[in-house]
């Protein structure tokens, strides 16, 4: 299995994978003091690689260590709480 590197792009709201030509992301915003996930995106070409999932589990690391809490619309993260329960202490209720 390839070893991505997740980066913050916090200048546009995202974090993200460089894989090349193109870039995986999962895009986020801010509502008062909430990291707000909105939608991940990965190329066709890199699909199954489990690129989706380190993109969740960065961004729900990074709202651990930072004390955030999140709020979700993006449908892949929402399932991804689903198969990781210690993440959803994180949520907004």
């Amino acid at each position: 299995m390839e070893k991505f590197t997740v980066t913050n792009n916090q200048q546009n709201l995202q974090f993200e994978i460089d894989l090349g030509d193109e870039k995986a992301w999962l895009e986020y915003r801010w509502y008062n003091s909430d990291l707000v996930l909105m939608h991940t995106s990965v190329p066709d070409d890199f699909e199954g690689k489990g690129i989706a999932s380190l993109l969740a589990k960065t961004a729900l690391e990074y709202a651990k260590k930072e004390g955030l809490k999140i709020i979700v619309y993006c449908l892949f993260v929402r399932s991804y709480l689903k198969r990781h329960p210690e993440y959803e202490v994180l949520e907004r209720k």
